[in-house]
């Protein structure tokens, strides 16, 4: 933890970066519980509730293919100012949702809504590389999955208790109010980067990146590893799991909170304990891991106590995995190419959450079990890490170097 403090102190732009993450992350939890609950209590089908959870990453890879070449054209402040403008305006209309017969509209807001939020992501994690290299960008990169888990922690158990206590309304105006405070500071903060204006049409830059691709397997390789984590997108399998499992016993809304908040824990302390022992060769253990964590939760799914505490677990190996491949695709990529692989890098990930959310409502539909479910999202990380070793054997991965 002493690292990250130390990074945070030396970095100015990192340090307001991740506290604006924080805040507009945290806001963002409040909304994703009180869509889940309002669709519970709306009583729609498996597939509708996978559905709206696959929206939630598909509206990312729409835009992926033009996004990476937007963000190698334009100046990262001006374009994350106005991402952040788009969240404001489709969270705050997602107060207008009240019955089943706003379905649409609700696809729509969602769609545009992680559409911006994706396409931010990706702006700034094509920034980082650019103002921080080696160890530090590890570290950032760990930083800020721990200031993702740590308000999905937050904002997921504290929503959980207000859309119990305030309903699903005061969720989505406090979910834009923190957006608007978000973007008021990245107006005032000052991002001191060579922008390199690319003459190519956005066209001609996506065909020079596939040419790069072609080139540079290594990078596609480590796109596909790092898609493995979208395999964790688990928010269409606890919804059917409270609606199936813990209705009877606890408020909906509680129940989503604690757990999404359970494994959260997960992910914050994960990084801090693996973090210096974590590099290329041990990477293949964290994926089995991962793979191992997700049986044992589909083996207790059905205690809800049991299934809290064991979701610690299935959350103290994500982040790792996340920051750790994620750091060495960028460390293994020419800079030129930073926003357009880091986007296309994205769009895989989320094409596999994506594909992860609709199969979960797809097969529940078809009256596969919850627990097989499971089983076999444990067994494509024991896939990935096959996959990973045989990469590190056939291509030379460039090892992350740690000096803090």
């Amino acid at each position: 933890m002493k690292a990250y403090i130390e990074l945070l102190k030396t970095e100015n732009v990192l340090r307001r970066l991740s506290f604006i993450q924080l805040i507009s992350y945290f806001g963002a939890w409040f909304s994703n519980v009180a869509i889940y609950t309002l669709l519970i209590k709306m009583e729609v089908s498996a597939e509708v509730v996978a559905f709206v959870a696959m929206l939630h990453f598909l509206a990312g890879v729409v835009q992926a293919p033009f996004s990476g070449s937007i963000i190698d054209s334009v100046r990262p402040k001006f374009l994350m100012l106005g991402l952040i403008s788009i969240e404001i305006i489709a969270t705050f209309s997602l107060m207008y949702i009240n019955s089943v017969a706003d379905l649409t509209l609700l696809y729509i807001l969602i769609f545009f809504k992680m559409a911006a939020a994706s396409f931010y992501f990706t702006t700034e994690m094509s920034l980082l590389p650019k103002i921080l290299d080696g160890d530090k960008l590890q570290r950032a990169n760990e930083l800020h999955s721990i200031i993702w888990s740590l308000s999905y922690t937050l904002g997921m158990a504290i929503s959980g208790f207000a859309v119990y206590a305030f309903g699903v309304k005061i969720a989505f105006l406090l979910d834009a109010c923190m957006f608007v405070i978000a973007f008021y500071l990245l107006v005032s903060l000052k991002i001191e980067i060579e922008h390199i204006a690319m003459k190519e049409n956005i066209f001609i830059m996506m065909k020079s990146t596939f040419s790069y691709i072609k080139k540079t397997p290594k990078a596609l390789h480590l796109m596909i590893v790092h898609a493995f984590v979208g395999f964790t997108a688990f928010d269409a399998l606890i919804a059917l799991m409270v609606d199936y499992y813990y209705a009877s016993i606890i408020a909906t809304s509680l129940a989503l909170g604690l757990l999404h908040a359970s494994r959260a824990v997960g992910l914050v302390i994960g990084p801090i304990a693996l973090g210096k022992w974590i590099n290329n060769q041990k990477l293949f253990y964290i994926f089995l891991a991962q793979g191992v964590a997700i049986w044992i939760w589909a083996y207790v799914m059905k205690d809800f106590y049991l299934s809290l505490a064991v979701s610690v677990i299935v959350g103290f190996f994500t982040t790792t995995l996340w920051s750790y491949s994620y750091t060495l695709l960028q460390k293994n990529i020419d800079k030129k190419y930073y926003g357009r692989i880091v986007a296309y890098n994205d769009m895989l990930f989320l094409s596999t959450a994506a594909f992860t959310s609709y199969m979960i409502g797809y097969l529940a539909e078809h009256k596969l079990s919850l627990e097989l479910i499971a089983v076999l999202m444990g067994m494509a990380f024991v896939f990935g890490g096959i996959y990973y070793r045989w990469i590190i054997k056939k291509e030379k991965i460039k090892e992350i170097q740690f000096d803090i």
